[in-house]
């Protein structure tokens, strides 16, 4: 268990940022920072403070020093931390009336296990299963939804997955936000133009592994005539087996894009009333592959 005491309204060791913030009666503050194995700190690292009976307190990410401080009631608590590439943390701590005004100290993270690859070879998309959607903000309100029901991928496992490559083409007229008005207003030359430019394709240059089953995933995306280098943040799921016997690997992948860098700008933003999308459009692929050639009858 981990356990350290606070003291209300008390100054702590000489040095200390924290020595002068006092709390609140009845609370203390729970301090701690977050590292790699190496000793480097873990920033955006997830953090959730659970009472007694389950509730959650208080969660938030670590800061870029690795650093997590809140402010929290007397009483028993479990904390979870949870980062990119590496295994849950969890632990006990209690936060008392009285005793010294240290934090946590520090809680180093391990780096989680790593997924067997798939087998070396050609794979390629299987499009049943498989989904590329996107969420961008409706004129600056609520979000919109959507998804591109076309497309087709191959790719290639190297005998290290560093030399591995990936090619993906969409149907950029299949674009469907549930919306016939704005799935039209989309692909005009406001958007999309699809007429001039009908799909979009993404060229991969490199994968990176960033430790356990996290990967980066950079190459070019062409799209509305214009290539730019992007990165797609994956986590590889792992392989089993489908019904018929043929063996399926997941990769789940999100990117962030901007309509600028690709010259897309609409016209009039409302104009003949119809609702547009915002500027920045998070793009989330949730993938399926199958080696090349593989005929599967159930979907």
């Amino acid at each position: 268990m981990i356990s350290r005491l606070f003291r209300r309204g008390t100054a702590a060791r000489s040095g200390d940022p924290l020595a002068g913030l006092s709390t609140p009666p009845g609370a203390g503050l729970l301090t701690c920072r977050v590292l790699d194995p190496v000793g480097e700190p873990v920033s955006q690292a997830e953090f959730t403070v659970n009472d007694s009976n389950g509730r959650k307190v208080v969660s938030g990410e670590t800061d870029p020093f690795g650093t997590i401080v809140a402010m929290v009631p007397f009483g028993e608590y479990r904390m979870a931390i949870s980062a990119d590439s590496f295994s849950p943390y969890r632990g006990n701590v209690a936060i008392t009336e009285g005793g010294v005004p240290t934090g946590l100290g520090n809680v180093a993270l391990q780096i989680a296990p790593s997924l067997p690859l798939p087998e070396t070879g050609e794979w390629e998309v299987e499009q049943a299963h498989t989904q590329i959607g996107f969420a961008a903000r409706h004129i600056g309100l609520a979000r919109v939804f959507g998804r591109f029901d076309n497309f087709a991928g191959a790719i290639r496992i190297g005998d290290t997955i560093e030399n591995s490559a990936m090619h993906v083409v969409i149907d950029a007229a299949s674009i469907d936000t549930n919306v016939q008005m704005r799935d039209d207003h989309l692909r005009s030359a406001d958007f999309l133009d699809v007429e001039n430019y009908p799909t979009m394709e993404f060229y991969s240059d490199r994968f990176v592994h960033r430790g356990g089953n996290s990967w980066a995933i950079t190459g070019g995306l062409t799209l509305h005539g214009v290539t730019r280098t992007v990165t797609l943040d994956a986590s590889y799921g792992g392989t089993r087996v489908g019904m018929e016997g043929e063996t399926r690997a997941a990769i789940v992948a999100t990117t962030e894009l901007h309509r600028e860098d690709y010259t897309v700008n609409w016209q009039s933003m409302l104009a003949r009333g119809i609702a547009v999308v915002g500027s920045n459009i998070k793009i989330n692929l949730d993938i399926q592959i199958v080696p090349k050639g593989t005929q599967l009858k159930y979907k």
